[in-house]
C-alpha cells in the first residue's frame, strides 16, 4: 500500500488511531503537515482550553437567561395528629391534613444595568477563551515544527557522522595495506584507528541525539513512545535567501492586529473596562415586581365543624398577590464600593498586561528580524566555506594518496571539512525556521 494512501484513509479517524496503527507498517513516513494535525488533534493542552471554552459558553448562556423572568410552582403537604384543643376548650385525638399549592413569578424592573452589563462582560470572555485556543494552537504549532526540523537536522548530522565513519574505516585499511608494504609507518596507523575511534564516538552521540528528538516530537504528538515513524523530508529546493520585505516596525504592526497574544490582552481589558460597569451597578436601587396565585385545602377528622369538599375549598381559599420591591444598597459593609475599587485596579493591570504583551511581541519581532539577517549571513558564507573545504581535503586526499602529504595534514584537512559541513547543517535548518518564525508572526500559515 502506498504511503500516500495509507494517510488519506487515516486522517479520516481520530489521529491518535492514526498513529496507534503504526505498528502494522514497517516503517511510515510522515510529512510536517501530518505531524501538525495529529499535535493539533491530540495535544491535551488544546483539548483543555477547548473544555474552558466550552465553559465560558455555558455561563454565557446562562447571564442571559438570567434576564428572564423567574416563575415557580410549589406545593406543600402536612399530616398531623394528637391531642388537641377544640373550639370548645376541650382536648381529644384529632387528626389533620391541609395542602397548599402555589404559584409565584418575579421580575427585575431596575438593577443598575447589572445583568446586562453580566452578559457583556460573559461575551468578551467567551471571545478570549475562543482566541485562547488559536493561542495554544499557534504556540503548539511553532513547538512541532521546533522539533520536526531538529529531527531533520539530525538526520543530515548523524548521515555526515555516518560519512566520516566510513572515510575513517577506508582510511584505516588503506593505512594496514601501506603499512605492510612499508610506506607506512605503525604510528600512522596508529593515529588513523584513533581518527576511526573519534568518529564511531561521533556517530553514536549523532544516533542517540536523533533517537532523543523522535522522542521530542512524539511527545508534542501525544503518541506513544514505542510508535516508530520516519519524518518526510521537505522541499528545501528552492529557498528565499532573503530578508523580509518588510521592517520589523511593519510586522509589529501587523500582528498587534493578528498575533493571539495581544487579542487576549485587548479582550482582558475590555472585559475589566465591563467589570467597572458591573460594580457600579450595585451601588444602583433594585427595583422588582412579583406576583403570586395559589391556594390550599384543610381536612380535620373528629371535627366538630363539617369539612367542605376539596373542590369547593380549593376554589374558595385562593389567594392572589402583586407585589413592587424596592432594595436601596444604604450600608452592606462598604461592600459594593469595595467590589467598585477592585474592578478598577482590575482594569489597571489588564491595561499593565496588555502593555507588556505589546512590548514582549514588538522586542520579539525585532530580535526575529536580526535573527533572520544573521541567519542568512551565517547559512551563505557556511555553504562557500564548505563547498572550500570539500575541494581542499579532496585535493589533500589525492596528494596523501601518492605521498605528498603527511598523516597529521591529512587528518586537519579532514577534519576541517568535517567542521565545515556540520557548520552548513547548522546553518540551514537555522535559517529555514527563522524564516517560519517571520511568517508566525504575521500570521501566515507556515508550510514548506
Amino acid at each position: 500500500m502506498k504511503i500516500n494512501l495509507i494517510f488519506k484513509s487515516l486522517m479520516l479517524s481520530v489521529a491518535f488511531c492514526l498513529f496507534a496503527s503504526f505498528g502494522a507498517f514497517a516503517q511510515v513516513k510522515i510529512t510536517i503537515q501530518q505531524a501538525l494535525d495529529s499535535a493539533l488533534t491530540n495535544n491535551l493542552q488544546i483539548k483543555q482550553a477547548k473544555l474552558n471554552e466550552e465553559t465560558s459558553k455555558e455561563t454565557l448562556k446562562q447571564s442571559k437567561l438570567d434576564m428572564y423572568p423567574t416563575f415557580n410552582v410549589n406545593s406543600g403537604q402536612n399530616m398531623g395528629w394528637g391531642r388537641n384543643q377544640t373550639l370548645s376548650g376541650l382536648f381529644q385525638n384529632t387528626q389533620n391534613y391541609n395542602l397548599n399549592i402555589g404559584a409565584n413569578t418575579s421580575v427585575d424592573v431596575f438593577n443598575g444595568y447589572a445583568k446586562v452589563n453580566q452578559v457583556k462582560q460573559n461575551k468578551i470572555l467567551l471571545d478570549a477563551d475562543k482566541t485562547n485556543v488559536e493561542k495554544v494552537k499557534n504556540d503548539l504549532t511553532l513547538q512541532v515544527i521546533t522539533a520536526y526540523l531538529q529531527i531533520l537536522y539530525n538526520k543530515d548530522f548523524l548521515n555526515a557522522a555516518s560519512e566520516q565513519r566510513e572515510v575513517a574505516k577506508q582510511q584505516v585499511e588503506q593505512q594496514q595495506k601501506m603499512l605492510d608494504v612499508g610506506t607506512k609507518t605503525l604510528a600512522d596507523l596508529s593515529q588513523s584507528k584513533a581518527q576511526l575511534a573519534t568518529s564511531e564516538l561521533a556517530y553514536t552521540n549523532a544516533l542517540n541525539t536523533l533517537l532523543i528528538s523522535y522522542l521530542n516530537l512524539s511527545q508534542l504528538m501525544e503518541l506513544p513512545s514505542n510508535i516508530k515513524y520516519e519524518v518526510e523530508m521537505p522541499n528545501f529546493s528552492v529557498m528565499s535567501l532573503a530578508t523580509p520585505s518588510l521592517s520589523a516596525n511593519e510586522i509589529f504592526n501587523q500582528s498587534l492586529a493578528l498575533f493571539p497574544d495581544i487579542k487576549i490582552a485587548k479582550l482582558r481589558t475590555q472585559a475589566s473596562e465591563r467589570g467597572i460597569k458591573l460594580a457600579n451597578s450595585f451601588l444602583y436601587p433594585r427595583v422588582s415586581l412579583s406576583a403570586s396565585y395559589g391556594t390550599s385545602f384543610f381536612y380535620s377528622y373528629n371535627s366538630f365543624i363539617p369539612n367542605a369538599t376539596f373542590q369547593d375549598q380549593l376554589t374558595n381559599n385562593i389567594s392572589k398577590g402583586v407585589g413592587l420591591n424596592v432594595n436601596i444598597p444604604i450600608f452592606n459593609g462598604l461592600q459594593a464600593k469595595t467590589n467598585l475599587k477592585k474592578a478598577k485596579i482590575n482594569l489597571l493591570q489588564a491595561k499593565n498586561q496588555q502593555q507588556l504583551a505589546e512590548n514582549n511581541l514588538n522586542k520579539i519581532i525585532n530580535q526575529a528580524v536580526a535573527d533572520l539577517k544573521a541567519a542568512e549571513s551565517r547559512f551563505l558564507s557556511t555553504k562557500n566555506a564548505f563547498d572550500a573545504q570539500k575541494d581542499a581535503f579532496y585535493v589533500t586526499q589525492q596528494r596523501y594518496d601518492v605521498g605528498l602529504v603527511n598523516m597529521l595534514e591529512y587528518t586537519n584537512a579532514q577534519t576541517n571539512k568535517n567542521k565545515a559541513e556540520i557548520d552548513f547543517i547548522q546553518a540551514k535548518y537555522d535559517f529555514i525556521f527563522k524564516e517560519k518564525v517571520i511568517d508566525y508572526y504575521l500570521g501566515k500559515p507556515i508550510i514548506f
